[in-house]
């Protein structure tokens, strides 16, 4: 803990806290608080702020110019606070702060919940086979149980535009590949092809992370599932999406070892079919279709990493592990195509 880290202002904080917790202990203009940076980068910065009696959770947007669509903190903290009362672990959300006089920025502040995000097999082996698959199956439950929710349900349908999501993906990301394209991709094109002449008719509408994995969720010592973190991608859209990108996650591990998060690998995680057959049965959505779906998750990773592969051959990526990234995406696609044809 710090007295002051970057992006966070102690003192100004102090004079809002007691407005959302009566009982912060904000004596001295902030001389009661320290606070640290747990999760920094380019996505959304995340704090651990305490008055030496309470801990909370802070977030607000990276620091510098940066698009407000892109960090919009209002968004996850309505669609975490619309899931309170339902099956979906989240956060109790504290407030939310739109005056960008007391941090630079609009920020919230939420519950500190205690539990692990596995992102290395590493991690899960010590827990043994059966632990392990636990984990995973209440990952695939827990994602099933997000998709039954009705969005109006919990005054979430204006949360976004559900109509033509899937052929908004498609374009979308052949964008954003051509944006930041290196090299001739044969496979790239022919699978936004086919992705493109054959879209699927939409699942119901239905509320989407837009970024569902493991080291997205926090697992508390008793193995349970406490709390489904980082929904700065949520949206309102076909629930599919979610279950295809978290399994094209579990395919680029195989092919970026020790790169990317591989806890898919440790023993007892369940296989991908295991995974779909689980999901299928918690889940009135027609799976037939599924192909489609995988094709579309390989598709915009592979976009995702030909972005950071364009930064890498123009120098402005830092560490080792990024000379590897260019190759991964010839596997990706190749394999998106075959889930085209596997799956439908």
């Amino acid at each position: 803990m710090t007295t002051e880290p970057p992006g966070l202002d102690l003192g100004r904080l102090a004079g809002w806290l007691p407005s959302v917790i009566p009982s912060a202990k904000t004596a001295g203009a902030g001389a009661g608080l320290k606070a640290a940076l747990i999760a920094g980068g380019k996505s959304n910065l995340t704090y651990e702020v305490t008055d030496g009696a309470a801990t909370w959770i802070l977030r607000r947007p990276p620091l510098g110019h940066v698009l407000a669509t892109a960090h919009d903190m209002g968004r996850e903290y309505r669609v975490m606070s619309a899931l309170k009362d339902t099956p979906v672990p989240v956060p109790q959300m504290y407030g939310l702060c739109a005056d960008s006089d007391v941090l630079g920025a609009p920020f919230y502040l939420m519950e500190r919940v205690e539990g692990t995000p596995y992102r290395q097999a590493a991690q899960l082996e010590p827990l043994g086979p059966e632990r392990t698959r636990a984990i995973a199956v209440g990952m695939v439950d827990t994602l099933a149980a997000l998709h039954q929710v009705d969005p109006a349900s919990v005054g979430l349908g204006d949360f976004g535009k559900p109509d033509g999501f899937l052929a908004r993906q498609v374009s979308r990301w052949k964008k954003q590949l051509d944006a930041s394209a290196t090299r001739d991709l044969p496979a790239a094109a022919e699978l936004h092809r086919r992705l493109a002449a054959d879209v699927p008719e939409q699942s119901q509408s239905g509320i989407v992370h837009g970024d569902y994995r493991l080291d997205n969720i926090l697992v508390g010592p008793g193995d349970t599932l406490n709390a489904v973190i980082d929904w700065e991608m949520a949206t309102l859209g076909d629930p599919l999406t979610d279950l295809a990108l978290m399994l094209v996650y579990h395919r680029l591990a195989e092919q970026l070892s020790g790169a990317v998060a591989d806890a898919s690998a440790a023993p007892g995680f369940p296989s991908e079919r295991e995974i779909i057959e689980r999901y299928g049965r918690s889940s009135d959505r027609d799976l037939s279709r599924f192909g489609f779906y995988l094709g579309l998750a390989s598709y915009k990773l592979a976009a995702i990493l030909e972005g950071i592969h364009y930064r890498y051959l123009h120098g402005q990526t830092v560490g080792p592990g990024f000379e590897n990234i260019g190759p991964a995406i010839f596997p990706l696609l190749d394999a998106g195509i075959d889930a085209l044809k596997e799956y439908s």
